[in-house]
């Protein structure tokens, strides 16, 4: 397959609200449908709903998971994968048969058949384990895919281990912006009073979602995990207010060299899409250069940094 369509979604999810936010879901598919659409890419916890989930006890999160794949809300997506002949992509919170809690990301083939990520670098809720496996699966089609989650993307190991892999497309589901990093030089928040009167204040919050607590950040580093490993990259996101922050939406699909094919500009829930030339693929500067590892020299990465306990114990920090 030398090309392959796709789309990313950015909405507004409605905390704690599966059946709403399933219904926004199944109106983009369809939508994506009627444009040929082979993959979709929803964001992070999008089912669930995501920033609440920091104040909730054990038992209000179980109340929210769902095993995977027999839950409901992964066969609503399977559901759809089958009758569309589509690949879908969207996080909630996963119940493993242990008990333990999981932020996941569900994939739903066109054949029925599902793949999930449990989230790598989970920091949301105490009550929730982080996952210890990366995600990279064939569809159908024949195309290769990986899913790194959120903070996933920020550790750069991460998506060198995908593409080593043989990812050719990395989704990239997120709940970013206007979140308030620890760096100085990171995403600060923006004021959700901003959001409330978005209709007479546009033009502001347009340039904060476009600005440094946006897509200025994420074009400080998003890029690059495309171009330095010669993926694909469908990056999706929340948008609008997510209890006390606000998500700056951004949605976009990245080719191989880092560039941008298709963009939100949006103010609120949308979608975009972009015909994805795979033959790109190959000849990209980072499959080359990965072709010029010396692994030899590397073994500094796999000893411990001491970073990651600190940022297990502080919970809630982001970069």
């Amino acid at each position: 397959m030398e090309t392959y369509k796709t789309a990313t979604v950015q909405f507004q999810h409605a905390p704690g609200n599966k059946e709403d936010n399933l219904e926004i879901i199944t109106a983009y598919i369809e939508k994506a449908k009627e444009e040929d659409v082979k993959l979709i890419v929803f964001p992070e916890m999008c089912i669930t709903g995501y920033w609440h989930v920091r104040n909730l006890s054990r038992e209000e999160i179980k109340v929210l998971a769902e095993p995977v794949p027999d839950g409901p809300s992964t066969q609503k997506l399977v559901s759809l994968a089958t009758k569309h002949k589509m690949t879908i992509g969207a996080g909630l919170i996963e119940l493993a048969e242990n008990g333990s809690l999981y932020n996941t990301y569900v994939v739903a083939l066109s054949d029925g058949t599902v793949q999930r990520h449990r989230k790598l670098h989970t920091f949301i809720s105490a009550h929730m384990e982080s996952g210890d496996a990366y995600t990279v699966f064939d569809t159908p089609e024949g195309v290769r895919i990986g899913v790194l989650i959120c903070y996933d993307n920020n550790i750069i190991e991460n998506a060198r281990m995908t593409a080593l892999l043989g990812a050719e497309i990395l989704l990239a589901p997120h709940q970013t912006g206007g979140c308030n990093s620890a760096s100085p030089k990171g995403m600060k928040r923006i004021d959700p009073l901003l959001w409330e009167e978005r209709e007479k204040r546009s033009d502001e919050l347009l340039k904060e979602f476009q600005g440094p607590k946006g897509r200025g950040w994420l074009m400080r580093w998003l890029p690059s995990r495309a171009h330095d490993n010669g993926m694909f990259l469908l990056f999706s996101n929340g948008v609008g207010r997510d209890d006390d922050e606000v998500r700056t939406g951004n949605a976009m699909i990245l080719d191989p060299y880092g560039e941008i094919l298709a963009e939100s500009k949006a103010l609120g829930n949308d979608m975009v899409s972009a015909e994805l030339d795979l033959s790109l693929i190959p000849t990209s500067n980072g499959r080359r250069w990965m072709k010029a590892r010396r692994p030899e020299l590397y073994s500094l990465i796999v000893q411990r940094t001491g970073e990651e306990e600190e940022t297990r114990k502080v919970r809630f920090t982001y970069e």
